[in-house]
């Protein structure tokens, strides 16, 4: 099993996960992070005191797949992800040792 970690601009977040979902994959997280995308839209970049405005807001999506489905996956994101010329965003892979269930019967 792969995880599949991506951070893009929050405008193409809608596109992927509806794309992924398309594909049965589904084992999804989505979380607002700060970081050092490309500015695509005045209003991503951050200009609190912690932050400084060298940092903007992006979505961080991790998606959990079998390792046979990481080339399908990684292909969604590099085509729903992509706004303009410009570097859209960035995909990172791990390997997942183990999956364990979290139920009732613990």
């Amino acid at each position: 099993m792969k995880l599949i970690r991506t951070h893009i601009h929050h405008a193409r977040v809608a596109a992927v996960i509806r794309a992924l979902a398309d594909a049965g994959l589904r084992k999804l997280v989505v979380l607002e992070v700060k970081g050092t995308l490309p500015l695509v839209f005045e209003k991503e970049r951050d200009y609190s005191i912690e932050t400084s405005e060298l940092f903007i807001s992006e979505a961080q999506l991790d998606l959990v797949c079998e390792d046979d489905e990481v080339a399908t996956a990684t292909a969604i994101i590099r085509k729903q992800a992509r706004i303009g010329p410009r570097i859209s965003g960035w995909i990172y892979l791990f390997a997942i040792e183990e999956v364990l269930a979290i139920d009732a019967t613990d």
